[in-house]
């Protein structure tokens, strides 16, 4: 599942192929933005705010979210794509770096893009000013971050935790995950938690899995053992054994997501 750690490291990988080159060819694939047309200019840099990527090119910003199942890929020019063609949503090419001698270009293709839209980089801010700091980020504050999440006392904290005004990047999987460490039901009121130290927790998790191509939270990396409760309905707890349960949690029936939870381990 895309969060903060995925769309940083997609950035990242994005930015060390793209950023300095001129796009050669550029292909929006979705009708708001089909004839827009981005070659001849150079792409400035890419970057990540929370789930957010920002791709910066001549005065235009490509901003992108990939949602459930979005994800940028890289090629060389001409390979086969590892996803169909029809869920390419935009397709940027660049030619060889100004310094890279008898280096050929690359390829970066968004595809099943969530959100895709383009505005003058001058404007980031209507799309991304309203986030809250981010763990991944270069100036991250977190008196900031606890400030917004305890801003309302009664909230559920399974919701705090998930709202990107508070916390830029944290998705569901680190909400379950950091709610069964510190052993907190979700629907528990944040003003009777400790919110600093569910924070603090949640921005060492993201930033350990900063780096890593599966996110792991139990410090086991072998497939099936990576994860404590996240999508583990009916599996035995790894503490104590009690049968991991699934609960739904939103503020309303569009914004409802799945919770799990160790009814013994969390009260």
């Amino acid at each position: 599942m895309p969060e903060g750690d995925t769309v940083h490291r997609a950035a990242r990988r994005l930015n060390e192929v793209l950023a300095g080159r001129e796009v050669t060819r550029c292909d929006i694939r979705v009708p708001a933005f089909a004839t827009v047309d981005l070659s001849g200019q150079t792409v400035h840099e890419v970057v990540a705010i929370g789930k957010h990527l920002l791709m910066r090119i001549g005065e235009t910003t490509v901003h992108s979210h990939l949602k459930m199942e979005g994800s940028w890929h890289v090629y060389r020019p001409g390979s086969r794509w590892r996803r169909p063609a029809f869920e390419a949503r935009m397709v940027l090419e660049v030619g060889a770096a100004p310094d890279g001698a008898n280096e050929t270009g690359w390829q970066a293709v968004g595809f099943a893009l969530g959100e895709l839209e383009l505005v003058p980089t001058r404007d980031e801010e209507s799309i991304v000013g309203y986030l809250g700091p981010d763990p991944l980020g270069p100036a991250f504050d977190r008196d900031e971050a606890l400030r917004r999440l305890t801003a309302d006392p009664q909230r559920p904290i399974g919701l705090a935790l998930l709202d990107q005004r508070n916390v830029a990047g944290l998705g569901n999987d680190y909400r379950n995950e950091v709610l069964f460490l510190r052993g907190i039901l979700p629907e528990t009121p944040i003003g009777q938690t400790d919110a600093g130290a569910v924070l603090d927790l949640g921005v060492r998790l993201i930033r350990a899995n900063r780096d890593r191509v599966e996110r792991v939270t139990t410090g086991d990396t072998r497939r099936g053992k990576r994860v404590w409760v996240a999508h583990r309905e009916h599996e035995p707890c790894r503490r104590c054994g009690t049968r991991i349960r699934m609960g739904m949690l939103g503020d309303d029936a569009l914004t409802e997501r799945q919770t799990f939870y160790c009814p013994t381990c969390q009260r």
